[in-house]
């Protein structure tokens, strides 16, 4: 039982500490635009990566980069209506 609270309070200082990991109240929008976000910053800061997306799109680097820091406003479109 102690290691299960243990592990429970672990998990609610992790998820205190990082925005992304989610809670039990994190709905699937939020929960898909954190995974969009973390995506399109990883993409951002990997340069390489960055330049392989580029040439395959056949666009440069920098218009890319642009492109996706644009998207991580809205990355999966607009919040769901809240239902009161």
């Amino acid at each position: 039982m102690a290691d299960k609270l243990r592990a429970t309070q672990q998990l609610e200082q992790l998820q205190a500490r990082f925005v992304g990991t989610g809670h039990a109240d994190t709905t699937k929008f939020e929960w898909t635009s954190n995974i969009q976000r973390d995506s399109l910053a990883s993409y951002i800061g990997h340069p390489p990566l960055l330049g392989y997306m580029a040439v395959g799109m056949g666009e440069s680097r920098e218009r890319l980069r642009v492109r996706f820091i644009e998207k991580m406003i809205q990355p999966v479109g607009k919040p769901p209506e809240k239902e009161e």
